[in-house]
């Protein structure tokens, strides 16, 4: 599929909304093409729309959804500050991991998100965005909770995807929630680094 040519978020959207560049568009109810602010310094990416999130067309509302809240909201961070979405814009069916072609076909719009957003940092939740981003990182339990460059300027710090807390919730030390919220901790406290101006720089993390 070629790269839509992107003008605004609305004709991107409108470019999503009636794709049919793989199968997926065949049994989704919605396209989920993400939601929050425009230009928001943190982006988050997930995997791809669930049951809930097909039903809407919103992404992260259901159960993993409200994990995702709670998570932000302990650190101060509100949906409205981020932009959210997923690798792929509809749901696989079953909520299977999406195959490769079915994310190389949403690339075009996650790219274009990527370029009109210009965040400075992407929290990859999952293994799957993590390996989609940084196909050279180790997997999402050896890599989440670090910060990797990528292409020269931006910042992608994988963390656990919510589903994962959901099915582990303890919160003892070394737990995956634990963990998260050790690493939510992280990005909010790069933000406000960056926020306070240009003496806090990547290389200092």
């Amino acid at each position: 599929m070629e790269q839509p040519v992107v003008l605004s978020f609305a004709s991107l959207r409108q470019r999503a909304l009636d794709c049919t560049a793989c199968a997926l568009s065949t049994t989704r109810t919605n396209v989920v093409f993400g939601e929050g602010a425009e230009q928001a310094k943190l982006l988050m990416i997930g995997e791809g729309p669930g049951e809930v999130e097909d039903a809407t067309g919103r992404p992260f509302v259901g159960p993993a959804g409200q994990k995702l809240d709670e998570v932000m909201n302990s650190v101060g961070l509100r949906r409205q500050d981020v932009y959210i979405t997923n690798i792929v814009k509809c749901r696989p069916p079953g909520n299977r991991v999406p195959t490769r072609a079915e994310a190389e076909a949403c690339t075009p719009y996650l790219e274009a998100q990527i370029a009109l957003i210009q965040p400075s940092v992407i929290v990859a939740l999952g293994n799957t965005p993590t390996q989609w981003l940084l196909p050279d990182a180790p997997g999402i339990t050896q890599s989440r909770g670090t910060f990797f460059s990528w292409r020269g300027g931006i910042l992608v710090f994988p963390m656990f995807h919510p589903s994962y807390l959901l099915r582990y919730p303890s919160k003892e030390k070394g737990s995956p929630k634990y963990l998260t919220w050790m690493d939510i901790q992280k990005v909010k406290a790069w933000l406000d680094e960056q926020a306070r101006g240009p003496e806090g720089t990547p290389a200092q993390i």
